[in-house]
């Protein structure tokens, strides 16, 4: 029965049409993650809307001396 669950989630989070899917986002330079994105990251996109994120790293401020 568990397995059945967990097919079932699967499906529906691959069928959602806002989701990019994870090689979108590691082409893009970011990472898949469950939950919030880590210190230093923002949301980009979604790998699977709207429980797994598509984190990317800030960009470094670059200053002009």
């Amino acid at each position: 029965m568990g397995i059945l669950v967990l097919v079932f989630i699967f499906i529906s989070l691959t069928q959602h049409g806002d989701a990019y899917g994870p090689d979108s986002c590691n082409h893009g330079g970011g990472l898949c993650r469950v939950g919030n994105c880590i210190f230093g990251e923002h949301l980009a996109q979604f790998c699977f809307e709207p429980i797994i994120l598509c984190c990317k790293n800030l960009s470094p401020t670059t200053t002009e001396s």
